[in-house]
């Protein structure tokens, strides 16, 4: 039986070198991901992981949120997040048994681990990083000292 399609999606391009060495391997094939994707606690202190949980690849939902991920990703990589995708409840893997998430929902995890938003639908860039730029952490990143 093949292993549990899971996706990987990490936007390394603009990432500081130490986020690139704790997120090595992006894997093309669903199998390869399931191997290569990094744990929270591997991406804790180094990324924000955004995780797209669906019951299926084909959710409308979960097209749309991956499709308006992949049109803006440059905010999201100011920002170190890394998204990580499950869309097989069967398989039971490591995200969806610490997580627990229901149908389709989307989970943005804080760098130091702790879960910040989950949001039943899809969320734009533009919210993401609106959340992510109120966050303590991000503004201790930039200096910045207003909420």
């Amino acid at each position: 039986m093949p292993k549990p399609a899971i996706l990987l999606i990490a936007f390394l391009f603009a990432w500081p070198a130490a986020a690139q060495d704790a997120v090595t391997a992006v894997a093309a094939e669903a199998s390869a991901a399931a191997e290569a994707a990094p744990t929270l606690e591997d991406l804790r202190w180094v990324a924000r992981p955004l995780v797209i949980f669906a019951d299926t690849p084909d959710d409308p939902r979960f097209v749309q949120q991956m499709r308006m991920l992949e049109a803006d990703p440059d905010p999201l990589s100011d920002r170190n997040v890394v998204v990580l995708s499950d869309s097989d409840p069967a398989a039971k893997g490591p995200l969806r048994q610490r997580l627990r998430p229901r149908d389709f929902v989307a989970v943005l995890i804080d760098i130091d681990g702790t879960v910040a938003q989950r949001r039943p639908v899809p969320t734009s860039v533009r919210e993401l990083v609106n959340l992510i730029d109120r966050m303590p952490s991000r503004r201790e990143e930039t200096g910045s000292r207003r909420p």
